[in-house]
């Protein structure tokens, strides 16, 4: 009896100690998952999870790039639990989007390790939902995504689940890389979501050699039982827009970007160049077309609110081919970007120039008044209608209370701006030039009911855009057209308003026209 007793005792000894020296031999043969059709079964590894074990154990980083139901989330959840039960004093944090998500993956270590049998599993001295924690020192929590997580611990493993999906992840990684600095492992994993984000920077950054990570992509035809009549199911399900989110591990086909991916990819391709000349003392001032003054032309400025982290940018869009000449993003002040838009709509056949008025964008418009530009936009402060020509006088735009310089963005017009933007994409009745305008697109993504830069990225040259496709097409027709709608809104104000005429045979130019009658308003004009 003694002798069998040490025959077992040794054997157990020989697979204890092949165990800890091979997660992938562990789970396989002693690793138990809770399926959601069968009940518990045996963690019957396939080929790309065994080889996604080893790397973790041999990578300090790695970055997995994922089609859903892959069981990812398990096989992390199982090298944790390998790493707990073999070595003393590890530290695992599990952060995800929700603290559910987190909560699940935790779940799985505890089911595997419930499981174990007897001579494996580790004396617990903590058992919940949100954490497991050995009599070896070595546990596991799972909290939800803020900035904070983790800031105040040493951690042995960091999970990160659906990276591309947590918001201020940024902010975590940065507090994060300082708890791993003793040699700590991290583990991120996510379906894509888009492109801008940090998941999909690590991810790029990774690939051209560029950071620690080592990178992984899972493809949804890894999966041995999964075929192409499967992936077809899931457009019929998902949609194809999700669908490639969730299966093809596809940046540009996935994420939550206003403008499609596949058509600014699109756009990238055909229609993207080096600009003819790049001017100015920083070169950001971009030309692809010399002005032609057979055409007409609208500038559309976004005003930099003067703090360092954004740009002052406007771009000059040749009005009916509705193209991108020109385009301006940069760091300057008010009063220069002010005498630069003045300087390039003179230039630009005196182009209609359009600068949002909010903030700090009255002061570069009030440049623009005081270098006595004449054809810049006004707009009523009801936003009843828009005055898109220049056959009518500054001085007159300037005497009318209800009406103010410049475009005014509210609750009310950003839709309008967001919906005209998306709608020349789609119809791609544009023409784009510029690459630092599709780079900003991509990151241009629906936050909730919000349409914004996703965070610590700019979309001052989208909006610029948005605000001129928005204007042209709801005021600026041909030019015969133009003229007819600006006198008939103008004069539909109110019943006894009417337009200020020049005429040239008289020695006042200025006059009010009230139902035939004429006013001297030399009072007015000095």
């Amino acid at each position: 009896m003694e002798t069998n007793d040490k025959q077992l005792k040794d054997v157990i000894k020989k697979e204890y100690i092949k165990c800890a020296q091979d997660p992938v031999y562990f789970l396989k043969k002693y690793g138990m998952i809770q399926h959601p059709m069968k009940g518990k079964v045996p963690f019957n590894l396939y080929d790309f999870q065994e080889k996604t074990l080893s790397e973790f154990s041999v990578n300090r980083y790695n970055i997995i790039l994922k089609a859903r139901q892959l069981g990812l989330s398990t096989l992390t959840a199982g090298y944790s639990l390998w790493m707990m039960t073999f070595k003393a004093d590890k530290n695992i944090l599990v952060i995800a989007t929700k603290q559910d998500t987190a909560k699940n993956l935790v779940t799985k270590v505890r089911v595997m390790h419930a499981n174990l049998p007897s001579w494996l599993k580790q004396p617990c001295v903590e058992d919940n939902k949100l954490s497991l924690r050995y009599k070896n020192g070595s546990q596991i929590k799972a909290i939800s995504s803020k900035e904070e997580a983790g800031r105040s611990e040493a951690l042995s493993l960091l999970i990160i689940d659906e990276a591309a999906f947590i918001d201020k992840i940024d902010g975590i990684w940065a507090s994060a890389q300082q708890t791993l600095s003793t040699g700590g492992q991290c583990i991120a994993l996510s379906t894509p979501n888009g492109v801008g984000n940090w998941f999909h920077r690590t991810w790029m950054d990774s690939e051209d050699g560029l950071n620690e990570f080592n990178f992984i992509k899972l493809h949804w035809t890894l999966h041995p039982e999964r075929n192409q009549d499967w992936r077809d199911r899931q457009d019929s399900l998902l949609g194809p827009s999700m669908a490639a989110q969730e299966c093809d591990c596809n940046f540009i086909t996935s994420g939550r970007t206003v403008i499609d991916g596949i058509i600014l990819e699109e756009f990238r391709e055909k229609n993207i160049e080096e600009p003819l000349e790049k001017r100015g003392i920083d070169g950001n001032l971009w030309i692809w077309e010399p002005a032609n003054y057979t055409k007409d032309y609208l500038i559309c400025a976004d005003v930099s609110r003067g703090d360092g982290t954004d740009y002052s940018a406007f771009h000059i869009i040749e009005l009916e081919e509705v193209k991108q000449v020109g385009e301006y993003k940069g760091k300057i002040s008010t009063r220069d970007f002010g005498n630069l838009l003045v300087n390039v709509a003179a230039e630009f056949n005196n182009a209609l120039l359009v600068v949002e008025n909010n903030n700090i964008g009255w002061a570069a418009l009030q440049q623009c008044i005081d270098r006595g530009y004449d054809n810049l936009f006004y707009t009523s402060k009801d936003l009843k209608y828009v005055d898109t020509q220049h056959q009518i006088s500054n001085k007159y735009r300037q005497a009318d209370k209800n009406l103010v310089p410049g475009f005014t963005m509210s609750m009310k017009t950003r839709p309008l701006v967001i919906a005209k933007l998306e709608e020349y994409f789609r119809e791609k009745s544009l023409t784009i030039k510029s690459q630092r305008l599709i780079d900003e697109l991509f990151v241009f993504i629906y936050n909730g009911q919000k349409t914004e830069a996703m965070t610590g990225y700019n979309d001052d040259l989208v909006m610029s855009l948005g605000i001129g496709l928005w204007i042209r097409d709801t005021a600026l027709r041909l030019k015969a057209e133009g003229i007819a709608l600006q006198k008939k809104t103008l004069s539909s104000i109110t019943s006894n308003q009417g337009v200020y005429l020049a005429d040239d045979k008289e020695d006042d130019a200025w006059q009010w026209d009230v139902k035939g009658q004429k006013e001297s308003l030399n009072w007015l004009i000095n």
